[in-house]
This record gives C-alpha cells, structure tokens and sequence, in this order.
C-alpha cells in the first residue's frame, strides 16, 4: 500500500508538469490572456496568444472598441516574426506624476497610467524574443515594440509591420489619404465609414455609432518611418510605412524601439482636446537651458507671394528687399510682435526653384537683402528675424550647409527659423514620411537645439510628441493651411475647414496655420477685390480672430500684409491675444460643425474664448463658471456684425464690451462661416 501511495504521489506531481510543459510548448494558444487596465478602470487592453499568434484588444466600459488583432512584422532576408510565439513573463508597474510643460496648451500635464510589459519570445528557431510594453491611461492607451539585443536578431530590415485595429464599430472616420506618389498632408478631409478608407495618414478621428470618439495616432517618432493606415471592408486598419527608394520600410539594429501606437478614447469630441497622450509617452527635455525658447506672435514677407504681389525670386517685385524688411520690422515693434519671417531672402529662388534643389543658399543673400545689418536692426528694435529654409526636398544640399548656416543665424541673433520641404521624395527616391526623412528632421532639430534655434517646420512629418524632448519643436504646418485661400483651384478652403481641423489634425499639436487675414476678398494688384467664386478666405474677419485661440501655436502670425492693418479697431485682438496657455476648456464642439474653446493665459488672469462654425449660423449659450470666484471681469467681444456672412458680406466686426462674472452667461451668435473672439480681463 505504501508503494501504490508513493507512485500516485509521484504521478500526480509529475505528469501534469509533464503536460504543462508540453502545452507552452506546442499548443501556445492555450496560454491565459494577461490585462492592464486605466486607473479609473474604464479601459482595459487584453494582450493574448492563439495558436501561435500574438493579439491584442482593447474595451471601455466593458464594451468592444478594438478586437483581437495581429502584431509582428515581415523582414526581409528573414523568416516573419508573426507566429511560433508565446508569453514567457510579464512586468507591471503604475506612475502618477505631474510635470511642466516650458509652452503649451495647458502649464501642466498629468502622467497617469498603467504599465503592463509583456516578453514574448518565438518557441522555433530562430527563438527571436521582444517585448510589448503597454501603457494605459483615462483617456487612452500606447503600446510599442521593443527589441533587446540579441544574437539571434542583430540587424533587421523591415518590409512590413503586421499591426492591426480590426474595430469594433464601423465608425465614422475623418481622413486625409496618402499613397505611393503624393505623401502630402494638405488635402481637405474627407468623411466615410471607416471600413471605406484607402490609405490615410494619422491622427484618424472616428465616431462610433453609439457616440464613442476615438483617434489613432503615433508617439515618439524617432528612427522609424510615419505610419499610415489602410482600411478594408472587415472593419481592420492595417499599418502602411513608407518605404526607402529601395522598397525596405525600416534598417534597424538591436537594441531597437518603435514609435508607440496610440489610441485617444473620449465620450464626447470636445474631451479629444488637448491631447497630451503623445506628449507622455515621450522622454523629459533633453535641453538642460530652455530660457532661449520664447512662443510669439510674428508678421512675415510671406502672404505678398502668395497673392501675387511680391515674389520670392529676384527683380522688381521681389519682397525681400532691406528697405521692405526694414518696414515690417518697424510695424512688429510698434505692435508688439516677437519676430519677422522673410521668405526669399537666400540665393536659389530664380527660375524653378522646385525642381533646381541644389541651387538653394542658406547663408547668401541676394544683393537687396543685407542680411547682417538687418540682424542688427530688428535686434535695436527689440525684434527677431525669423530665417527661412526652403529645401524643395534637396536634403543633401541642405544638410550640407546646415552646421554653417545655424552658426550664422546663431551670431546674428536669428532665434527662429522655418523650414520647407516642397515635393513628395527625395531626389534619391526617399518617401518623404520614411525613415530618411525622419532621420533627417530630427537631425535639424538637435542642430537647431545646439544653436539655440526654434524651429518651424512647414511640409514637416507629423507631430508625434517630440516637442516634450525638445522643446524647440515649437510648430509646423501638416495641413491644409490659409494659403491655400490665396491660390487654390477649388476656391480656398470651405467654412468647416477649421471646425474639422481641431479635432484631427490639432489632436497631435501645435499648427501654423496663419490666421489673421483681414482683406478677406484679396484685393488684387490692380486694387480691386476677386470675385466670389475666386480663390479667397472663406470666413468672416471675426472668425479670423476666434482662429487664435481655436487653432494652437506657440509662434503664432499676423498673416496679412501691414498695411491691411491699418485703422482696423478689431487689429487690437490680435496685439492682446497670447501664444501660452495656462489652462484650455473646450466648452462645445462638433466634428465638421464648430468649436467653442476658452484658454487662461499663462501665469496670468486673463481668458480668451474663440467660437468658429461651419456655413450654417448658430447661437450658443456659453456659462463662464471658469471664472475665479468673486472676480469682477470685463468681456472685450468681437463678433460677427449685422449682416455678415462668409460669402456675400464677410467684413462687418461689432466690438463691444460687458461686464461678467463667474455667475455670467453669455450669448455668442455666429453668422454663416463666422466667429467669434473674446478677452475677458479683470475689471480696472
């Protein structure tokens, strides 16, 4: 009896073990789903193998937002890294931390998540491993990909990452698209069920059916191509990288991270904005002196081009002359503005500058320009040159100037510059979202960094965060922007286009959209005003003003020519509106249909509220309870006069002032492509 004892001891002991190892072994899809959820619980990503494959999910409020989908990748030279996977440990850890943003939409952000780490590793040689590190928050959720070294995978080149979104809900999508050929962001959005969409670049904005709003996005884009997403009628966005000219998406080495994958969660599309997901899944300034970084609004010889009156190449109309850079730097000081952008004041501009990218200069001046005793001027007068870099996509012309051209701006005292990058490849054939590119911004921005220079990048990639680290990464264009009022074929851009704007394009950062466009019909050189149906600003001038608190930027312009300033009272808002906010409240929107939001000053009492809708009127009834307590305030309001419309009368501006509390109501009436700009300011 004793010896039966023992041998059913032994095989209760032994054989399950025996099986135990046999499952993690060969029936991977048994092993148990491991989770992480926000700190408020309400969000929730699963992470789980089924036969072999690796699948995340993700719900909120115990429904489905995400389904189970695929990761990996496909290398080349390489068997996929896709299948034969397991879990073989797990880490967890929690942060709630607070920290201060140098600039922003709000002073301070709030780090609040969960962290679950996953390892995986393959069970069949190559026996490749990684890691899966989640990250959730309240309002969302990252996750990335990363690889120890190792020496079963050293260097890798990627052809495709397998990520997947297979959503629940086949929601409402707002899109931009982008494909093999034009890789641009400055499209006007469309809108579609997202199982209808080609591919798109992000942030993608959707709404589901029961009302959830959602974007998916990117964080941390660092040495990785921009990713794109590709619909398909099952309801799965795929990620889709631009590739190098020879087809490869991505050359790494280990140690390797990816950029995170992002999705914003909210209830309601005025809770998508501000966004600061991105901003936390980023590192902390790796800037130890920061005092240089200053936000400004600024005037430019830039709008004059556009509308045909000035031209950037040489000869009689050329804007960048000494005399006329000398005029905005006086009209910047006299108005308090921080800087003066001056575009074509570099040798390469004559002839087609698009296509001669290795003609450009970026320390030479043409002959009218006298860049060094401009320097010293608008430093007399309290004011910044802003330089301009346009690279027409020539990067190794401009790369190999770029360590002289800073130290120039550097020593004379150019603190700012803006970038562009007019065509969709490189001339070796590089996408202009891939890897080679990114590599290439974020070498401008270290420079900028070392000469301490803030950079404006214009046809930039997107914002992915990076303005955390470094905080010169003050703004960038990636969108459809005003200029496109002053030329484009099908008019300018349609009344909704900012009230889109916002809750996409906006969600990742910081915009330079150049608001502020007072001569709405674009008077012609001639002195007379387009035609309706030409292209021109489709808003009404009290919507140009509510665009500066709608539409975020830190350098900020006054986009008009100086002169169509002149003996205009509602000019006064755009002298008093900051670029630096202590606190941002949206306090109504709809995606497509008008945003209401007020902003508090930094380190200051003041409040600004902008209110912009599409082409329908609307009336809102907007409580000021934000208010301190207490507090006697004074509304300053420009609104919409009688009769304005965007269309027929764009230029009637009723100002007008009343008192307010934080008990106060008060009744903003848009008209049709309208606005409506307010400062509320302590009572003297």
């Amino acid at each position: 009896m004793k010896m039966q004892t023992r041998i059913v001891r032994f095989i209760r002991r032994v054989v399950p073990a025996i099986a135990c190892a046999a499952t993690s072994a060969s029936a991977v899809g048994a092993q148990e789903p491991v989770q992480v959820a926000s700190p408020d619980g309400r969000n929730v990503a699963t992470v789980e193998t089924r036969e072999g494959a690796l699948y995340y999910s993700v719900e909120r409020d115990g429904r489905k937002v995400v389904l189970p989908s695929r990761l990996g990748f496909e290398f080349r030279n390489a068997a996929p890294l896709s299948d034969d996977l397991t879990i073989t440990g797990t880490a967890r850890n929690s942060v709630d931390e607070t920290w201060e943003q140098p600039w922003g939409e709000v002073a301070r952000v709030r780090d609040h998540h969960n962290e679950l780490r996953v390892s995986v590793a393959e069970t069949a040689e190559p026996g490749r491993r990684f890691e899966l590190v989640f990250r959730v928050f309240d309002d969302g959720l990252g996750f990335r990909y990363e690889f120890p070294h190792q020496p079963a995978l050293q260097y890798f080149e990627i052809m495709e990452e397998l990520t997947e979104f297979r959503m629940a809900d086949d929601a409402r999508a707002w899109w931009i698209r982008t494909d093999d050929v034009t890789h641009r962001y400055e499209l006007l959005y469309s809108s579609s069920p997202m199982s209808t969409l080609p591919t798109v670049h992000t942030p993608l904005t959707m709404e589901t059916r029961d009302g959830l709003h959602l974007v998916i996005h990117e964080a941390n884009l660092v040495d990785y191509p921009g990713m794109n997403l590709t619909g398909s009628w099952e309801r799965t966005l795929r990620v889709s990288l631009p590739a190098w000219a020879d087809g490869v998406k991505v050359y790494g080495r280990t140690p390797f991270v990816t950029p995170w994958r992002t999705i914003q969660m909210a209830d309601r599309a005025a809770d998508l904005y501000p966004s600061v997901i991105g901003l936390n899944l980023n590192p902390p300034s790796a800037l130890d002196d920061i005092s240089w970084i200053e936000p400004m609004k600024y005037v430019g010889i830039w709008w004059g081009m556009h509308i045909g009156v000035q031209t950037w190449g040489s000869g009689p109309r050329h804007g960048a002359t000494t005399e006329n850079t000398r005029r905005y730097i006086d009209f910047a000081a006299e108005n308090g503005f921080g800087g003066v952008l001056v575009e074509g004041w570099n040798l390469g501009w004559d002839g087609d500058w698009i296509a001669n990218a290795d003609s450009f200069s970026f320390t030479e001046p043409y002959p009218d320009y006298g860049l060094e005793g401009l320097g010293a001027y608008a430093s007399e007068r309290g004011v910044g040159l802003i330089g301009h870099n346009e690279t027409s996509m020539g990067i190794e012309n401009y790369e190999r100037q770029l360590e002289d051209a800073f130290a120039l701006y550097e020593r004379l005292g150019i603190r700012a510059i803006k970038t562009g990058y007019v065509g969709d490849r490189t001339a070796e054939g590089h996408a202009h979202h891939g890897q080679y590119m990114v590599r290439h911004w974020r070498k401008v921005l270290e420079a900028a960094a070392r000469h301490g220079i803030m950079l404006n990048v214009h046809e930039p990639i997107k914002d992915t965060g990076e303005r955390r680290t470094y905080p010169n990464m003050m703004t960038r264009e990636g969108a459809r922007g005003q200029e496109y009022n002053a030329w484009a074929r099908d008019g300018g851009n349609p009344p909704e286009h900012e009230t889109i704007l916002f809750f996409t394009r906006m969600i990742s950062g910081p915009m330079d959209f150049t608001p502020g466009v007072f001569d709405i019909l674009i008077t012609s050189a001639d002195g007379t005003p387009r035609p309706p149906e030409a292209s021109r600003v489709r808003t009404t001038l009290a919507k140009q003003l509510a665009l500066y608190v709608v539409l975020y930027s830190p350098l900020q312009m006054a986009a008009d020519l100086p002169e169509n300033y002149e003996n205009q009272p509602a000019f006064q808002f755009i002298r008093d509106v900051p670029v630096d906010w202590e606190r941002t409240e949206v306090l109504d929107g709809k995606i497509g249909d008008y945003v209401v939001v007020a902003r508090q000053e930094r380190g200051g009492p003041d409040w600004y509220i902008g209110a912009i809708t599409d082409e329908e009127a609307r009336t809102f009834e907007i409580p000021l309870s934000f208010l301190t307590e207490g507090v006697s305030y004074v509304a300053e309001i420009y609104a919409d006069g009688e009769g304005a419309h965007w269309l027929h009368d764009p230029l009637p501006v009723a100002i007008s002032e009343q008192p307010v509390d934080a008990g106060s109501t008060l009744t903003l009436a848009l008209a049709p492509g309208g606005g409506q700009a307010i400062r509320i300011r302590p009572a003297r």
